[in-house]
């Protein structure tokens, strides 16, 4: 684990790929145990340590990830997030450059909690939820494309989903129909950057996430 910003009242953490954010019936100690332990060693604190979770991102995606310190960051985190008035943005690497080198993705996504999965439609179906996102085209190589992504909502899978509706399915994402997986099962998904006001203080607090340890993350990146 590594920590990009931390105060008292909140702690920005850069999560690999392949950990859990929170508990899940793998049994897997999730960051939130890993914050936990951190905030308890350094500062030596007795009984046990409040940590709460914000948001959470996909299990083979890496990047920022925001835990609150204290009730009152967690509560107006929460309606922050709620609100959009947090900035999240995204890269991604994909097989297939888009038509347009930058654009806004509009679908409606229906949500298979068995297959754990989303399904994107271009039109409103039952049960299905609004996505918007803007892509940009950052750069490219020979076999690949660098898309820099911001959400404007936050549905299941919602980037991995609409990129592959619109035929840039990321790298290494089986489930969204990448032809091969990774070498570390993760896919090529990186929470870059978050923006927001910080919920006490009202600083403005922007954090960047380090590129994966990996060879066509650091061949393609600008």
């Amino acid at each position: 684990m590594q920590v990009l910003y931390e105060d008292n009242h909140i702690i920005i953490v850069h999560k690999s790929s392949g950990e859990i954010v929170q508990g899940d019936k793998t049994g897997d100690t999730p960051l939130s145990d890993i914050v936990k332990a951190y905030i308890k060693e350094k500062y030596a604190k007795p009984g046990n340590v409040f940590v709460g979770v914000v948001h959470r991102l996909d299990r083979p995606v890496a990047g920022i990830v925001v835990f609150a310190k204290t009730s009152k960051a967690l509560s107006r985190l929460n309606t922050m997030f709620s609100k959009g008035e947090v900035h999240k943005t995204y890269w991604a690497i994909t097989a297939n450059t888009p038509k347009e080198e930058q654009g806004t993705l509009v679908n409606w996504l229906v949500r298979n909690e068995k297959q754990n999965k989303s399904y994107a439609y271009d039109k409103e179906v039952p049960n299905s939820k609004k996505a918007i996102l803007n892509y940009r085209l950052i750069s490219k190589s020979e076999r690949y494309a660098l898309l820099e992504v911001a959400l404007l909502t936050g549905r299941h899978h919602q980037i991995r989903c609409q990129l592959a509706h619109m035929g840039c399915v990321i790298k290494g994402d089986l489930k969204y129909g990448a032809p091969r997986s990774n070498p570390d099962a993760s896919i090529s998904l990186l929470a870059r950057r978050i923006e927001f006001i910080h919920p006490v203080s009202k600083e403005p607090i922007v954090v960047e996430a380090p590129l994966p340890d990996d060879n066509l993350w650091r061949a393609i990146a600008p």
